[in-house]
């Protein structure tokens, strides 16, 4: 593996709607190409070969000045999460949106939670060990549908997720560092966190990817 490359020939998917973060967008769309790696924007189109994101809700450090725009063309129904080495689901209110349940304005049911394709999607990602597996912030709300995905988990997530992803079963981490990898799954408490995030991504990118000492 190239050290200076260390996302060479992999690809990154990161789920992503509106009311995204968009320095956090900006960050990925700069650091992966660096490092190697092909970034893909994912969302569930609703049956439309593109979608404009809208971002009026940007770095908590800093008020908005502006709104921000993203087109999303690539639809969660038309991947499988094997084509990807890291999937990722963005913070803030995405993972929210991602869970609404088609057709659009329905009233659901409890049997249906986990039918949302961005889901469905995530969820396979899980079951993927190879894959590795990243949420920040509100992100787990993609996985409180799927329990039996999150129980025994150890996390960290924005205090807002806390009761969810204790509901579902996983096991909260106050690592002071508010970071947490779990094998597969790193998760971190909020955006402030990007770099530490981004860099403990990596770092289970290259120890997974290293060769298995035969005994």
């Amino acid at each position: 593996m190239d050290m200076d490359k260390p996302l060479l020939g992999k690809k990154v998917a990161v789920l992503v709607e509106t009311e995204y973060i968009h320095d956090e967008i900006e960050y990925y769309k700069k650091r992966v190409p660096e490092l190697g790696g092909e970034l893909t924007l994912l969302c569930y189109l609703w049956g439309k070969e593109s979608m404009d994101l809208v971002n009026d809700i940007d770095n908590p450090d800093r008020p908005v000045t502006s709104v921000h725009r993203l087109m999303v063309d690539q639809c969660v129904t038309k991947h499988e999460p094997d084509e990807f080495d890291v999937v990722m689901c963005a913070a803030n209110y995405v993972a929210v949106r991602l869970r609404e349940i088609p057709p659009m304005g329905s009233l659901g049911s409890p049997e249906k939670v986990g039918s949302a394709p961005a889901v469905q999607f995530f969820a396979r990602a899980m079951e993927n060990k190879k894959i590795v597996k990243a949420a920040m912030c509100h992100a787990l709300w993609l996985l409180t549908p799927r329990p039996d995905l999150l129980t025994g988990r150890r996390v960290i997530c924005h205090t807002v997720v806390l009761a969810d992803i204790r509901n579902a079963g996983a096991v909260f981490v106050p690592e002071p560092g508010h970071v947490v990898v779990d094998d597969d799954l790193v998760t971190a408490r909020s955006f402030a966190d990007v770099e530490a995030y981004f860099a403990a991504i990596i770092d289970t990118v290259i120890h997974r990817s290293k060769p298995k000492l035969r005994s």
